[in-house]
């Protein structure tokens, strides 16, 4: 054999290896792309449906010094929630909430067009709604037709009761039944055994008058006297009158300004020396403007833990809530907190805490059944008036334990405790 033909035949051989060798070897893998070794982008959390919530307060008109406090906790908040981006359900889907503020003027035939608006254009989720118990009980027969959740920051509770009839109706205001028994223990602490009971003539004095007279009886003290008022009777003196001539050993009494200040001012200027024992209505410090500081010095009166924030035992469920409620709001609003603001503020919180519970992709009707059963069920939420315990039996969720006894002392509240009776 030639040396061309050795040549060929070891090419031959040489190539028939390589071919065989490399149907035995997988294809080598690609190299990755420049976009395949790119970091993944931080995951944001899924957007759901916005919620509306409808906020109804007298803004304006006679019961602005209980609305315009109650408005400005719900700015607050809109403005916090807007920080925050909404709220996050239990699925991790982030919903925007949107407070649609409205003023009623303090006036039914105000509130319920404007009630009927937000639930029906609008389609809000649940509404806050009733700063007097006058107006809360004329929107009642609304929300429930609709089916609705509303929040009512009024104290009456006829607003919730019977419960039976009032499905979707809830409030944060500590009942007159929450009150009055403070009202009345002062009294027997006091020694005293019969006692005067006024009221002005409306749903929250005759739920007040109400709760006083259970508390009387069931102490043994005997009302000697009852006498009415209208909210803007600036005249009292017949009432104080007949006060004067019975045997009452204090006055007990059911009512909010301006009526409360100006029964101060005259049960002053008449002379009288029984002790007066106001309800939570008085509850702002624009009664001891009205009145006069030297003629609301002494007047005791049961609310919420509000005023006693600061001397509240660390232990206090409410005690930091409280001081941190204060401390935001008078940041927003540039003013001091009032139990008024701290109603709106429950009851905002109320339907915040619901919102919560509710997954995203449920029809608005959905919604609203959802919230009302979430509301409902909220237990051990420390609030502003208490820690609310709510059940299919109780739409307040409160009790007298969440009351303090306070004094108005050099034009100022005193944590008044009983061990300072």
């Amino acid at each position: 054999m030639s040396g061309r033909s050795r040549s060929a035949l070891l090419l031959a051989i040489v190539l028939a290896v390589a071919t065989a060798l490399t149907g035995c070897v997988a294809p080598a893998t690609p190299a990755p792309s420049p976009t395949a070794e790119a970091v993944a982008p931080e995951e944001k959390p899924a957007e759901g449906t916005p919620y509306k919530v409808g906020f109804l307060a007298a803004i304006t008109g006679g019961a602005a010094f209980l609305g315009e406090p109650e408005r400005n906790a719900a700015v607050m908040i809109q403005k916090q929630l807007d920080a925050q981006g909404g709220i996050v359900g239990p699925d991790g889907v982030r919903h925007r909430v949107q407070l649609l503020i409205h003023d009623t003027e303090g006036k039914g035939d105000v509130a319920i067009p404007v009630a009927k608006k937000i639930i029906s254009d609008d389609g809000v989720v649940a509404s806050v709604a009733g700063t007097t118990s006058g107006v809360s009980m004329a929107l009642v027969p609304v929300f429930q037709e609709a089916e609705v959740v509303m929040v009512s920051m009024a104290s009456s509770s006829a607003i919730v009761e019977p419960v039976s009839e009032r499905k979707w109706i809830f409030k944060t205001a500590q009942s007159n039944k929450h009150t009055a028994p403070w009202q009345v223990r002062y009294a027997k602490a006091k020694g005293y055994t019969k006692v005067a009971n006024f009221y002005v003539h409306d749903a929250y004095g005759e739920d007040g008058a109400s709760a006083i007279r259970e508390a009387a009886k069931a102490e043994g003290i005997e009302i000697v006297l009852e006498e009415t008022f209208n909210a803007g009777d600036a005249d009292m003196t017949a009432q104080l009158t007949k006060l004067k001539a019975s045997d009452a050993q204090a006055l007990l009494v059911t009512a909010i300004t301006p009526a409360a200040p100006v029964l101060t001012k005259q049960f002053r200027e008449m002379g009288l020396e029984i002790p007066l024992i106001h309800n939570h209505g008085i509850g702002m410090k624009p009664f001891i403007t009205l009145a006069g500081v030297e003629n609301a010095e002494g007047v005791v009166f049961p609310m919420g833990k509000l005023v006693a924030a600061d001397q509240l035992p660390d232990g206090d469920p409410q005690k930091q809530v409280l001081q941190q409620f204060i401390r935001d709001y008078e940041a927003s609003a540039g003013g001091p907190a009032s139990t008024f603001a701290g109603h709106g503020w429950d009851a905002v919180m109320l339907i915040l805490k619901g919102l919560e519970k509710l997954p995203d992709g449920l029809s608005l009707e959905e919604q609203r059944t959802r919230l009302r059963d979430e509301i409902e069920n909220l237990k051990g939420f420390a609030g502003t008036g208490g820690v609310f315990n709510l059940s299919p039996e109780d739409h307040v969720g409160l009790s007298p334990d969440d009351v303090v006894m306070v004094r108005i002392t050099n034009g100022e509240w005193e944590y008044f405790p009983p061990e300072k009776w």
